[in-house]
């Protein structure tokens, strides 16, 4: 009986930990109305080097994070490895976590794959930080790599 115990009480912290692990990813990701880069195909940036907008038909969650996909191929891609087409710093503006740190929105169509990871910037008609961060690119990722882990690691 005492076994028995000791298996559903491991069980149960288990299962506890996975929640929490999920709870705090969508806590720092960049949600919009709960779905990943504002609906955007994550796997379309590396296979057509274009940002493209998913289709609520082909859904996938990986870990507590949804995503929308162009095709089921791309669909069928991301759930082999979802974490090689995951967008850096939970989907935020790669520059804004490089200088200060902050979660700041970001445009999906403004991007770069850097050593095949994605990163998205945020951009407007007078402010587009991926030209910003390509003028300081090695500096700025490494202070962004470590601002994030300040937020999730």
């Amino acid at each position: 009986m005492k076994s028995i115990i000791k298996v559903v009480v491991a069980f149960f912290l288990v299962i506890t930990n996975l929640n929490a692990q999920v709870t705090l990813r969508a806590k720092n990701f960049n949600l919009d109305k709960n779905v990943a880069i504002q609906g955007y195909d994550p796997v379309s940036y590396f296979t057509t080097g274009k940002a493209t907008k998913g289709n609520k038909d082909l859904v996938a969650v990986a870990e507590g994070i949804t995503y929308y996909f162009v095709t089921a191929s791309n669909k069928d891609l991301f759930l082999k490895d979802f974490k090689k087409y995951e967008p850096q710093y939970g989907g935020w503006c790669a520059y804004a976590m490089g200088t200060s740190g902050e979660k700041v929105e970001i445009e999906p169509e403004t991007f770069k794959i850097l050593n095949g990871k994605l990163y998205l910037f945020y951009h407007t008609w007078t402010n587009n930080t991926l030209n910003k961060w390509n003028k300081d690119e090695m500096n700025l990722k490494t202070k962004a790599d470590k601002n994030w882990s300040s937020f999730y690691h």
